[in-house]
């Protein structure tokens, strides 16, 4: 009897192969980082994937049959390929939520564009270790919670709230409507160490190569710059991250302390 198509969907790292168990997948409610499908016109079973698959908001990517090959290490992959997310993700209010229970100000880490799954984590694996209350990420143009992320997190996303949104300048006009003050980190902001971040905070930080998008920093209330002394003209994302979420913990420490 022929065979159409692999029995079992699981091939490594959270990729699902072949278009029954992709179909199963988004139809579980599963979350889905990302939807790869063979470059070329979709017809039949696999339009109706990509239809359900567009209507949950997942990314959807074109490629290579070969990529494909590659990801699902030589299966029978019938022209298309999910990345599964390693935990589930969060909202918004789940971090509120958490900050409320701590009876903490919000603290949020924006990421805008990471596209480096090991950025990301190590982000993440940060803000959860500085008490971070939860970290936001698009649903385009950046790498999502794939099993490469978890591992670089070193566990903290199973610990610390990520969600995602489908566009930064909305949500952080819906943060400053709560009250939340949103800070870009940018290279022409102010100095990093003078900004008040007892109170609730948002941080934006950009991608590796781009930074903070022109739309994103001008909806933010200001910028934060981290001092250069070097001839390397920037830092890592995440080192940024870690020094402007420690920074948070500086300031709310010591106003916890000054408490009579």
């Amino acid at each position: 009897m022929e065979n159409h198509g692999p029995k079992d969907e699981s091939y490594g790292d959270g990729v699902i192969a072949g278009r029954n168990p992709v179909a199963e997948a988004l139809r579980s409610g599963r979350a889905v980082d990302c939807v790869y499908v063979a470059k070329g016109p979709a017809a039949g079973p696999l339009s109706a994937i990509l239809a359900k698959a567009k209507k949950l908001g997942v990314p959807i990517k074109e490629c290579d049959p070969r990529k494909l090959s590659h990801m699902c290490n030589g299966a029978n992959h019938q022209g298309i390929v999910a990345l599964a997310a390693a935990v589930e993700y969060s909202s918004l209010e789940d971090m509120l939520a958490l900050a409320d229970e701590r009876g903490e100000p919000p603290l949020l880490i924006i990421c805008d564009g990471l596209e480096d799954p090991h950025n990301l984590g190590a982000v993440i694996r940060s803000a959860e270790c500085a008490g971070a209350h939860g970290v936001i990420i698009p649903k385009r143009r950046s790498v999502g919670l794939t099993y490469a992320v978890s591992k670089a997190s070193a566990g903290a996303v199973e610990y610390l709230p990520v969600a995602r949104v489908q566009n930064l300048s909305v949500l952080i006009e819906d943060l400053k409507a709560r009250g939340i003050w949103c800070y870009a980190a940018d290279m022409d902001g102010g100095p990093w160490d003078r900004a008040d971040l007892t109170g609730p905070v948002a941080l934006v930080i950009g991608s590796e190569g781009r930074g903070v998008s022109r739309l994103v920093r001008e909806r933010c209330d200001g910028a934060l710059s981290l001092p250069i002394r070097g001839r390397v003209n920037s830092l890592n994302a995440s080192v940024a991250a870690g020094v402007l979420c420690y920074e948070a913990v500086r300031q709310r420490t010591a106003g916890e302390r000054s408490k009579p």
